[in-house]
């Protein structure tokens, strides 16, 4: 979303229109960049004529353990935190659309030039938080961010996967507050 953002932002300052003006973006875990993006089993699966069937066949437990493997090892929810993530996804049926919702996955492929593209030529100022650990879009991506995107900010919060912001939710808010402090000094 916020790569979407960022390149409707470029587009419009272009264009002279300063109707949408974004003054910094601070990524968190993401597949910024899908070739490196390494979606877990179920994601997979819920992409195929499966998926449907995978989506009412899921339940608190098999979501629980899944879910679990995206976080770092000393990070991981609790019983009663896991139980709360199950119930935002399962509320009002949500777990019976989720092969819906995963098509964020190949619309990432299909918009790699613009929302990669406005990464590279972005005049705002960029920050990507990341959790190394995260098998899905960590370390990995980090390295990748900073070969492609011109003086990468970056900042790894050692031992936490996927959800920096649940994880590490101090050391995610000390980054993102550092790097509004330092756009203040620039500006």
């Amino acid at each position: 979303m916020a790569q979407e953002l960022l390149a409707r932002h470029l587009e419009r300052r272009a264009a002279g229109d300063s109707s949408l003006v974004l003054e910094s973006v601070c990524l968190l875990n993401g597949g910024l960049f899908p070739e490196l993006h390494r979606p877990r089993l179920v994601q997979k699966l819920l992409l195929t004529p499966l998926g449907p069937l995978l989506g009412l066949a899921m339940n608190e437990r098999s979501f629980a353990r899944s879910f679990a493997a995206v976080f770092g090892p000393q990070t991981r929810p609790d019983a009663a935190e896991m139980h709360e993530f199950w119930q935002l996804l399962a509320h009002r049926g949500g777990n019976r659309i989720a092969h819906k919702l995963i098509h964020y996955i190949p619309e990432r492929r299909v918009h790699r030039e613009r929302w990669v593209g406005a990464l590279l030529r972005s005049d705002v100022p960029l920050r990507f938080v990341n959790g190394p650990l995260d098998p899905v879009s960590g370390a990995h991506m980090v390295e990748r961010y900073r070969e492609l995107v011109p003086q990468p900010d970056t900042v790894l919060l050692p031992g936490i996967g996927h959800y920096p912001q649940v994880e590490d939710p101090q050391g995610t808010l000390k980054a993102i507050l550092a790097f509004h402090r330092g756009i203040g000094r620039k500006g």
